[in-house]
């Protein structure tokens, strides 16, 4: 496999990643950056789903400096970078890696063992679309391995009581997603369209959904990727500072 290496957060933080394969863009960001400080201030347990290289993993560590990270991932090759990048950020004490396939979650941890669950699950559906030459790619981009309802199982199994799952998806697929995640009593309860520029249907959408909560939800106000002239919008750059998104709803 070959490897490059990227900075993170304006060189904040420093990533190995595949040169061909799931590597960080802006949904890796703006998922990182939709994560609320809800969990208890020290001896919160955070766990990124199929962690890939583990950029998620290490923007939270480096967001929430009191918070023990975990990575799930079925890759061995992507799990054994995901270890090298958090030795690489001088991380490797509070990030810990685990091999394994989410669907499976019942076996690799005890229930209900984390506070907070983030996942950039695969947008595609099988069977759809051209198939990518990359196997990575296919696992991480048109859902070989798991489907929405594998996901919002999975963040069941995982999440304590009130914990919160967050997630970034194809827009096109809200829907599906929030079924699922309701379905097995894990509410969505904020969600976020993201548009590439005012004017343009939305591409993805950012959830967050809290185990065991009421039905209700607020949906915020639109983040654009770029303001129509061709400039990032200053909304769309705080994600990558330090402090992330600022929250609009509690």
């Amino acid at each position: 496999m070959t490897v490059t290496k990227d900075d993170l957060l304006y060189g904040a933080l420093t990533l190995r990643q595949p040169a061909e394969g799931p590597r960080v863009n802006v949904d890796t960001i703006l998922l990182s950056a939709y994560v609320r400080d809800t969990f208890p201030r020290t001896g919160g347990r955070i766990l990124e789903l199929g962690c890939a290289s583990g950029a998620v993993s290490l923007i939270l560590a480096l967001r929430f400096p009191d918070a023990a990270l975990t990575g799930l991932e079925i890759q061995e090759d992507l799990a054994a970078l995901a270890e090298e990048n958090a030795a690489l950020n001088g991380l490797s004490g509070r990030i810990s890696v685990v091999r394994g396939d989410l669907r499976n979650s019942g076996t690799l941890f005890p229930p209900q063992s984390f506070d907070c669950v983030a996942m950039n699950p695969p947008y595609g559906e099988p069977g759809r679309g051209r198939p990518s030459a990359s196997r990575a790619d296919r696992a991480a981009r048109q859902g070989i391995w798991c489907s929405p309802g594998d996901v919002a199982s999975a963040a069941r199994y995982l999440l304590k009581h009130r914990g919160r799952m967050y997630v970034v998806f194809r827009a096109g697929r809200t829907a599906e997603l929030l079924a699922s995640l309701s379905e097995r009593d894990v509410e969505p309860k904020r969600i976020r369209f993201v548009h590439p520029l005012p004017g343009r249907k939305a591409s993805v959408v950012l959830v967050e959904a809290l185990r065991g909560g009421k039905p209700g939800m607020t949906v915020e106000p639109p983040l654009f990727i770029e303001d129509g002239s061709g400039n990032y919008t200053e909304e769309l750059l705080s994600a990558y500072t330090k402090e992330g998104l600022p929250c609009r709803s509690q």
